[in-house]
C-alpha cells in the first residue's frame, strides 16, 4: 500500500489535488525536446523547462517554510531570474526528475506534518504584514500556484507547436 493509499480525509484530498495539477503541468511538457522546453515564446525569459524549475523551487521553499518558518524558507539562495529559464547543461528530463523528488518529499510531509502548524510569513510587499500561515494554507497556496503555472505552460506550449493540454 502506497503512502497516498494510506491517507484519508483532508490529507488525501490535499495530496490528490496537488498531484492533479502537477500532472497537468507535466502533461504540458510531454514529448518536448530540450530545445523546445527552453524556447521562449513570449517577450520574457519564461520557458516551459523554466516553469518546471520554478514550480519545483516554490514547492520546496514552501515545504521548508512549513517545517521551519521564514528563516528555513530563505535558507538557500534563490536565483529569481534563473529559475524561469533553462541554463546550459539542464535538461527537461533532469528538471522533471528534480520536480518528482520535490513532489515526493512534499507528499510525505503532507502525510506526517501537522496541518495546523503555523509560522509568520516572511516580510514581502505581497504578504499582509504580520500574517501567519498554517501548513494547510501553504498547501492551498501550492495548489493555486501549480494550477496557475500549468495554465501558463499550456499557453507557452501552444505557441511552440500548437499542442494543448486540454481541448
Amino acid at each position: 500500500m502506497t503512502m497516498s493509499e494510506q491517507l484519508a480525509g483532508e490529507r488525501a484530498e490535499l495530496v490528490q489535488t496537488l498531484r492533479l495539477h502537477r500532472g497537468f503541468l507535466r502533461q504540458t511538457v510531454a514529448g518536448l525536446t530540450d530545445e523546445q522546453a527552453a524556447t521562449r515564446s513570449t517577450v520574457s525569459e519564461l520557458c516551459l523547462g523554466g516553469l518546471i524549475k520554478h514550480v519545483a523551487t516554490v514547492e520546496q521553499r514552501w515545504a521548508r517554510f512549513a517545517v521551519g518558518g521564514a528563516e528555513a524558507m530563505n535558507s538557500e539562495p534563490l536565483d529569481w531570474a534563473g529559475q524561469f529559464r533553462m541554463n546550459d547543461g539542464e535538461t527537461l528530463a533532469g528538471l522533471l526528475a528534480g520536480y518528482d523528488r520535490v513532489a515526493a518529499a512534499t507528499d510525505e510531509l503532507i502525510a506526517t506534518h501537522d496541518l495546523d502548524a503555523a509560522h509568520p510569513l516572511p516580510q514581502a510587499p505581497w504578504f499582509e504584514p504580520g500574517a501567519t500561515w498554517s501548513f494547510r494554507r501553504v498547501l492551498l497556496h501550492l495548489i493555486a500556484e501549480t494550477a496557475q503555472h500549468a495554465g501558463h505552460a499550456d499557453i507557452l506550449r501552444e505557441a511552440i507547436d500548437g499542442a494543448k493540454t486540454m481541448g
